[in-house]
């Protein structure tokens, strides 16, 4: 059973705590929940303590009808997990996180580095800018702006039907050649999203602005006294067709302080993909 933190605006994020040591903050992303995590928990939980949360309006945390910018944004996100960190008083963790868990760690990195041990992250990152706009790309981000619109909610919400079939594209879509989505989690990923107002809550990131495309194209190269200072892994997929490796050459101008390592034959969904690697960056991060 899940845990419930404290509210931050109103939210409170459904966690599981285990395990004993330095501390380890996992990140799910869209279309997941904290279960993406099920494999790499298990690897880390002798040497570490692992916290995986729900992010707001995810599986078991709360899902309140909102403005989007206000309360689904990358600093709203942010602003729950720095409130997670600060209630279980975890002393610098290590954060982890891919897909939209990876933008919510650079973020918390980035505001509140004080309260952050190191980063391991896959992407999105910054560097991608106009290529975004590339036709190959644009034919993999039409979810984004559809997501924008009132008709995605009156096709998908509350119908567990679509929600299965619109699950299972990206699962599969967004995965290496290797990876077999097991039909038990699929399950239970549309007994979380299927309920009347999840997926609504779900793409809140999206109709926050938050989404890859909005955040390309705002990017700017910062200063080098702005870069990330806290220490961060990147894991660069080779079968992600959202972020081609090549859009990886420009992370040091982002990062001070980057280690990056390519991960062959593996897809989007590095902790569902690769358990065993994102494991081992997380030890090597403590």
């Amino acid at each position: 059973m899940a845990d419930q933190s404290a509210p931050v605006d109103g939210f409170r994020l459904a966690y599981e705590r285990t395990g004993s040591g330095p501390a380890v903050l996992l990140l799910h992303g869209w279309p997941g929940d904290r279960t993406d995590y099920r494999l790499v928990t298990p690897l880390l939980t002798a040497s570490a303590e692992v916290v995986v949360p729900d992010l707001r309006g995810f599986g078991g945390s709360d899902k309140h009808p909102a403005d989007p910018a206000e309360q689904y944004s990358a600093d709203a996100q942010a602003r729950s997990v720095v409130g997670l960190i600060e209630e279980l008083g975890l002393e610098r963790p290590v954060l982890a996180g891919y897909d939209i868990g990876s933008r919510i760690a650079q973020r918390v990195a980035a505001v509140r580095p004080d309260l952050v041990r190191a980063v391991v992250v896959s992407p999105p990152l910054p560097g991608t800018g106009e290529r975004i706009l590339a036709a190959d790309a644009q034919r993999e981000f039409w979810y984004q702006p559809f997501h924008q619109l009132p008709l995605a909610e009156q096709l998908i919400d509350g119908r567990p039907d679509a929600v299965r079939a619109y699950l299972r594209h990206f699962w599969t879509h967004w995965s290496g050649p290797g990876f077999v989505l097991a039909e038990e989690h699929l399950d239970h990923l549309v007994a979380v999203y299927s309920p009347h107002g999840a997926f609504v809550t779900s793409i809140g990131w999206y109709r926050a602005g938050a989404g890859a495309v909005a955040r390309s194209l705002a990017e700017r190269t910062p200063d080098r006294a702005d870069r990330v200072a806290t220490p961060t892994t990147v894991l660069w997929p080779e079968h992600d067709p959202l972020f081609p490796r090549e859009w990886s050459d420009r992370l040091d101008l982002f990062f001070s302080d980057l280690r990056l390592r390519r991960l062959d034959g593996v897809g989007h969904f590095v902790p569902v993909e690769a358990p065993a690697d994102l494991a081992a960056a997380i030890t090597a991060a403590l």
